[in-house]
């Protein structure tokens, strides 16, 4: 699992009828101590994700195993808002701070 935050999302109309339905949200890729990557990647929502909030995904196939994306052509996954992470005995994010 790594830690993103959603900066965007993907529209299509047209793509893989197993995809129909599924929300693509853009995230930023963070590292442990809440720090921008520099890196993006598209995932597939599904928790309910929105712009701005701090997430959980996972990709590769890992990304196909949640009751959203299974048996579906996913290489990424949201699937957990973060509410608070620490790292050392440190807070380094709290939602909504």
């Amino acid at each position: 699992m790594q830690f993103g935050r959603v900066v965007g999302s993907v529209v299509s109309t047209q793509k893989e009828a197993s995809l129909e339905g599924l929300k693509f949200l853009i995230l930023e890729i963070l590292s442990a101590k809440n720090e921008p990557t520099g890196s993006h990647v598209v995932a597939i929502d599904a928790v309910g994700a929105g712009v701005e909030e701090t997430v959980l995904f996972a990709t590769g196939s890992s990304a196909r195993q949640t009751k959203a994306t299974d048996k579906r052509p996913a290489d990424a996954v949201i699937m957990a808002i973060i509410d608070s992470w620490d790292l050392g005995g440190e807070i380094v994010f709290r939602k909504g701070e």
